[in-house]
């Protein structure tokens, strides 16, 4: 009888706790931070800078498989049942992309800028959430090498309804930034400049988010370069990526709905610029498709209704002289 206790504590406890799972480079035994980890179910979550995710059966009790995958290495999917503490991902250098310059520009530059737009109206900005990720297109200036120095990310703190300014709760929420080709119009193939994350709390005065990339040279291919910005999720006071839950579920005539968590900050989109410059995507739905933010995308978007169709991404740039 003690036995069976035993092994029925010890089985409730790691239900409620879960078990930690470790995710390394299988050349490196490096960890493999922030990597993606989808639940098949068109949800998902993410390990944190080192390699780490929390897998609760009591948080996730449909899952079956988890798969894994990071910019670079091999995908691999988890069967819950048969869950270990640690795993290796193979690299695919096949897979990885980067920007390759035979010399970097020298020198003087001009530095130019890519105004951005912002505003604090709460039903005219996009609410985050961890399966989505936005994406906007940079072109070089004057066909000449252009860096970009810093990316000015408009973001909505102080949330403005009908003309008044509504306190903000307290939040950490870690951010991160991608790049990609442009692969005729649409994101295409990623670029790799290693993880690039930022942290931004309610406690931001300026309602565009400054983040300095002066020391990662990236330079903008001949076809242009996108930018994006995914939720990577809530941190602790030290900045430290937590796992929560991300979604809520909801009974519904049609049964359990379950609608993914928003965090902040929102985005702020903007009516004030041309054409379709704004691409977006679910990261654990649709195969990751990419697509412009319009009524293809979410037929029933009240913003689109009112014309907030674009992000106003903006950047410093540096363009060099033609080598």
């Amino acid at each position: 009888m003690k036995i069976y206790s035993l092994i029925f504590i010890l089985a409730f406890t790691n239900l409620i706790s879960g078990q930690t799972i470790r995710f390394f480079d299988a050349e490196t035994q490096e960890p493999v931070s922030f990597a993606t980890i989808s639940f098949g179910n068109g949800l998902g979550s993410y390990a944190n800078a080192e390699g780490e995710f929390l897998y609760q059966k009591k948080r996730y009790p449909d899952v079956d498989t988890l798969f894994v995958s990071a910019l670079g290495y091999e995908e691999i999917s988890i069967l819950t049942s048969t869950i270990k503490e640690a795993y290796s991902l193979a690299p695919k250098v096949d897979q990885l992309k980067e920007v390759v310059l035979s010399s970097l520009p020298d020198g003087k530059y001009k530095k130019r800028e890519v105004e951005p737009i912002s505003h604090t109206n709460y039903h005219n900005s996009w609410l985050q959430t961890v399966e989505s990720e936005i994406a906007v297109l940079f072109q070089k200036i004057d066909a000449k090498p252009t860096k970009i120095a810093t990316l000015l990310l408009p973001i909505n703190v102080k949330e403005e309804v009908a003309g008044k300014i509504i306190p903000v709760r307290k939040f950490s929420t870690l951010m991160r930034v991608k790049f990609y080709e442009n692969d005729n119009g649409l994101p295409g193939n990623e670029i790799s400049y290693g993880n690039i994350v930022f942290n931004i709390t309610e406690k931001e005065k300026k309602d565009v988010f400054e983040l300095d990339l002066s020391d990662n040279n990236i330079f903008i291919p001949q076809e242009g370069l996108y930018v994006s910005i995914q939720v990577l999720g809530p941190t602790d006071s030290n900045g430290n990526l937590i796992q929560t839950k991300t979604y809520n579920e909801y009974k519904t005539k049609r049964g359990i709905e379950k609608i993914a968590v928003s965090f902040r900050p929102l985005l702020p989109l903007t009516n004030q610029l041309s054409g379709k410059q704004t691409m977006v995507r679910r990261i654990f739905f649709n195969n990751k498709k990419w697509q412009a933010f319009n009524f293809d995308y979410n037929p029933n978007s009240e913003l689109l209704r009112n014309g907030y169709d674009n992000y106003g991404m903006g950047a410093k740039l540096h363009v060099f002289k033609n080598d």
